[in-house]
């Protein structure tokens, strides 16, 4: 369904848009007018399917890229192609992102696996309770679902 749409005086007369044209209008012609939400969300968007497009990717400890990961090499260079920074290690990227509850979860937060308070994984949340991660060596990149009630959640900023 398409709407009379009024753009303010900065920017010429768009006329008939939908809500997804002018949401992605206005956050190309004037950042400002999005929310900080709506801009994490689009980076993301973008490190969620640069995590997916590394499927079968081997693991290597250390490894951040681009054809090798550990599981927050991956993350981290995922972000990094969105224009995000992140720090090294999976505990490091939990004490930088936003925490948040499951429920507030969206496709493209961090899910953060843990042993009392302690981080030993993370992966991209994928929608429907599964992950892009690099798992363990011998393993590949791949989409898993969620194995663990021991998981906490993150949104990078």
């Amino acid at each position: 369904m398409s709407a009379q749409v009024h753009v303010p005086s900065l920017f010429a007369r768009v006329g008939t848009a939908s809500a997804l044209t002018l949401a992605v209008t206005s956050s190309m012609l004037a950042p400002g007018l999005v929310s900080d939400a709506e801009a994490a969300t689009a980076h993301s968007t973008k490190a969620l399917k640069v995590a997916a497009s590394k499927k079968g990717a081997p693991y290597k400890y250390g490894a951040a890229g681009p054809s090798r990961f550990d599981c927050s090499g991956l993350t981290l260079y995922s972000f990094k192609k969105a224009g995000k920074k992140l720090p090294r290690t999976a505990q490091q990227q939990y004490n930088k992102t936003r925490h948040i509850a499951k429920s507030q979860r969206k496709r493209g937060d961090l899910v953060f696996f843990h042993s009392g308070r302690s981080v030993y994984h993370v992966g991209i949340y994928a929608g429907a309770g599964k992950i892009w991660h690099s798992p363990k060596s011998g393993d590949v990149v791949r989409l898993a679902r969620i194995w663990s009630k021991s998981v906490w959640y993150g949104r990078v900023r």
